[in-house]
């Protein structure tokens, strides 16, 4: 039989809307905080006033107004420590929190809660919830937090990260034989997601002492684990379904409310809503990590590189959560992107009386994207190269081995980007007029280069089970435990079925995360959507397809090699002119063979190849106000295949108004003296808004990646990375700088030496 990849695509390769397009555009989509279950409740979370202290007392008497049902603390929830990061049960992972503390570790930290009956009475009386505290002396700076004698939980560093290629020796001989030496000091900040969904669950008490958790979140499974463990539950005792999701980019993957909500739920046998406000998801839910990074890289007299150092600090705010796997992945990245003989990566993570970090779009491929590639652009400078010339020496070839012993980077085609994108951003004229500057507006010109990774295998479990069953109208259902974000993953999926099948797109029909109901997966995280979840899809699709071949041949006494399938029908070779619809055929094989085609597919990760990006930045500078001005952006991407071309440039563009906001507005900042949030607020807050987005063109790279669906790999994560780089790189050639911390806010540009 002819293979499925090699046959004119019908259905890949086209540009199809979202699922329920139409209704989240008109405003129609349901989220969670519109889902109001009968006789519920309203839960209202009450919030630290300092950054770190003992709770000396709860005062709640004043709080208990009429409609008012239960107030929680410390002394009347579950004490059970956990790391909200956590997605399987043998991961890993440092476990130091509780669902409500009794020891306030940041500014913003829920310490207690209130239940009424309705959302009004419950803020009320959350406001008239006092404490008293005993404060305690705080740790802000992640510099300082290496050596404080008091660390927040008692060791310091938390964790340490180490990666290495290449032998000590070469090293050694790399920085004493080196024609340059080039070392940089990079500062990225904390960032908040951004999304327009504030964090929000449902949780309602079921039969027999279950509870069933409705969730916008990432990972359905994860959140199951951990309400059983914090809660003390058997899993077959917690259901959670997987809502509507008003954007997540990372702050929805961990579990912040899910296991407060279900435990109320459950002690008062009625459903709670949780429902935060705007302050309380920019302060108490997650944030990106800081980094502080310091890159050491030696060349030689030709420009190739010898070796890199890398060292960071890594600022996972107040309790550990992803802080030491977000070193990791970040680690990994360096030896993924550049040719290097010798490499030494280090990471330490710290706590500090700040927001809690986590997960945030990228997960670490911002943060080392912008400390590599500030110091690429200075090596370039340094030796007189031009940065694109410099990086063409020594970026990575396709089918390149990771020198840290990782999986094979597989069809990397970075230096495609950017020969590509430097021709059709005119790279060397763009340079030339920029060059000799004196007016007050300034322009420049940068580029940088990215990496992210296809999924987990090589470091975790990395596995999804789909079933595929035909209905009894020809249609297929694809029970799969998937996470629609707003990146498409369902569309994606009906399209891959439907072009396997070679039936009407419109017959594919797929489900989302219901843990009763739909067969265990990872969850939406590390960009393993298409390339995993895609690929299982794929698989499950061909081994149907198969079976209804042989099904349909016994139910027609005819040879299965025979038989032909397309446009939803199938028909002998011998005899084209007489054809049977699929539904024709499911209706015989199950009134006749007395069976079903259905097929169910456990599908591991066999690779993790890398997914490249090299993006070009054109703006101005005002040296006036220090406003910086972005004209225009190219972004060029590796992408393997585009499964759907509309998704991809518009989580493209999506990354572009991430990455801008992270190198030049946004900051999730503390008062230096108190800890307290100062940018608790949108109004405080500030992100690049739809008037503030520059052109944004987009070229794919297609060159088809073996183990992927179609040959397609990720775009989403990789999206937001080499946009941060680039613009720091086009404001530094403008202003002839070497400005490294960021974000770049006018102040910076204004002080620099």
């Amino acid at each position: 039989m002819t293979d499925i990849t090699e046959k004119p695509l019908k259905y890949v390769g086209r540009s199809y809307p979202v699922t329920n397009a139409h209704e989240r555009a008109s405003g129609q989509t349901r989220y969670v905080a519109d889902m109001p279950a009968h006789n519920q409740l309203y839960l209202r979370l009450v919030t630290s006033t300092i950054a770190h202290g003992r709770i000396k007392a709860v005062h709640i008497d004043q709080a208990f107004l009429p409609g008012v049902v239960k107030i929680y603390t410390h002394k009347n929830t579950p004490r059970t420590r956990f790391n909200s990061q956590q997605w399987f049960n043998l991961q890993n992972s440092i476990k130091d929190q509780v669902v409500l503390t009794d020891r306030v570790r940041y500014f913003g930290e829920p310490v207690a809660a209130v239940l009424a009956e309705d959302p009004k009475t419950a803020q009320k009386a959350a406001a008239l919830v006092f404490l008293e505290y005993d404060p305690l002396p705080l740790v802000l700076d992640p510099q300082d937090a290496l050596t404080t004698k008091t660390p927040l939980h008692g060791t310091t560093p938390v964790s340490e990260v180490r990666f290495s290629a290449g032998k000590d020796n070469q090293l050694e001989s790399a920085w004493a034989d080196a024609y340059q030496v080039v070392e940089d000091r990079v500062v990225t900040p904390k960032i908040h997601h951004g999304a327009m969904e504030p964090h929000a669950c449902l949780a309602v008490p079921g039969e027999n002492g279950c509870v069933i958790v409705h969730s916008p979140c990432q990972l359905a499974y994860a959140v199951r684990l951990l309400v059983a463990r914090i809660l003390e539950l058997p899993v077959r005792k917690v259901r959670v379904i997987k809502t509507n999701v008003g954007g997540s980019f990372g702050g929805k993957q961990e579990v912040v409310l899910e296991p407060l909500a279900a435990f109320c739920a459950l002690d008062t046998n009625r459903p709670v809503m949780v429902e935060m406000d705007r302050t309380q998801s920019i302060v108490a839910t997650r944030t990106r990590t800081k980094t502080i990074g310091r890159v050491r890289t030696a060349v030689d007299r030709q420009g190739l590189i010898l070796a890199r150092d890398i060292d960071f600090i890594v600022d996972a705010g107040a309790y550990t959560s992803n802080g030491p796997a977000i070193s990791g992945a970040m680690g990994k990245k360096t030896f993924r992107l550049y040719r290097l003989p010798a490499q030494q990566y280090r990471a330490r993570v710290v706590h500090t009386n700040t927001p809690i970090s986590g997960a945030v779009r990228g997960y670490g491929t911002p943060q080392v994207s912008t400390i590599t590639e500030i110091n690429i652009d200075h090596t370039a400078r340094r030796l007189g190269m031009d940065p694109v010339e410099f990086r063409l020496k020594n970026l990575v070839h396709p089918f390149d081995k990771d020198p840290s012993g990782g999986p094979s980077l597989g069809n990397a085609r970075i230096l495609d980007c950017v020969t590509r994108g430097a021709e059709a951003f005119e790279w060397n004229q763009r340079r030339k007029d920029a060059q000799n500057q004196t007016g007050r507006w300034r322009r420049g010109v940068g580029m940088a280069c990215a990496v992210h990774g296809n999924g987990y295998f090589g470091a975790y479990p990395d596995l999804t089970t789909m079933t595929l069953r035909m209905e009894e109208d020809g249609s297929v259902f694809v029970n799969a435990c998937l996470h629609e974000l707003g990146h498409g993953v369902v569309t994606i999926i009906r399209q891959i079925v439907a072009e396997v099948m070679d039936l009407d797109f419109e017959q594919v029909t797929a489900s989302e995360a219901d843990t009763l109901f739909t067969p265990f997966d990872t969850g939406c995280q590390a960009s393993r959507g298409v390339f995993v979840i895609g690929k299982c899809a794929m698989q499950g699709a061909e081994a149907l397809r198969e079976m209804l071949l042989e099904k349909s041949a016994q139910l027609l006494k005819l040879a299965p090699e025979d038989l032909v399938n397309g446009n939803g029908r199938i028909w002998s070779r011998n005899n084209p002119g007489q054809t049977y619809s699929y539904k024709e055929l499911v209706h015989g094989i199950i009134a006749e063979l007395q069976t079903e085609v259905i097929t169910t597919l456990t599908f591991q990760a066999k690779a993790n190849p890398g997914s490249y990006a090299a993006y070009f930045v054109d703006l101005a500078v005002d040296t006036l106000t220090g406003q910086v001005e972005v004209q225009k952006v190219l972004a060029v991407h590796d992408v393997g295949r585009a499964i759907n071309p509309g998704f991809v440039r518009g989580q493209i563009h999506g990354g572009v108004q991430m990455g801008l906001g992270m190198a030049l507005f946004e900051e999730v900042t503390v008062d230096p003296k108190t800890g307290r949030s100062t940018s608790d607020s949108l109004s405080r807050y500030h992100m690049v808004n739809a008037p503030d987005m520059p052109l944004v063109d987009v070229i794919l790279i297609e060159e088809k990646e073996e183990h992927g669906p179609f040959g397609a790999k990720s775009v989403s994560e990789l999206a937001a990375g080499p946009i941060v780089p680039a613009t720091v790189n086009a404001v530094n050639h403008s202003l002839n700088s070497c400005l490294t911390q960021l974000p770049l806010t006018p102040e910076k540009i204004l002080a620099r030496q």
